[in-house]
């Protein structure tokens, strides 16, 4: 686990599952970091438990599985996930 740090953010808690060859995974990322909001990252490519836990929050195996606080979110939508965290 991965986690960032920030300042100023979302009220509601950020986790993003994510796996190290994905692309739309290191572009939400970096949305997150450039708008200082912290969030709490899972590899699903090496912890398999985090893996299960996505799947059944979501139903599938895509990334990233983008959670903010009750809101789901699969796949990277930068316009849906700056409302979700209010930027």
């Amino acid at each position: 686990m991965e986690e960032q740090s920030s300042s100023a953010g979302a009220d509601k808690k950020v986790v993003i599952y994510t796996t190290a060859t994905c692309g739309y995974c290191k572009a939400a990322k970096a949305f997150l970091n450039e708008h200082n909001i912290s969030f709490e990252e899972y590899d699903v490519g090496t912890d398999m438990a985090k893996r299960e836990e996505m799947v059944e929050k979501s139903g599938q195996m895509g990334v990233p599985v983008i959670t903010v606080g009750d809101e789901l979110m699969v796949g990277f939508d930068e316009k849906k996930l700056a409302e979700l965290v209010g930027v």
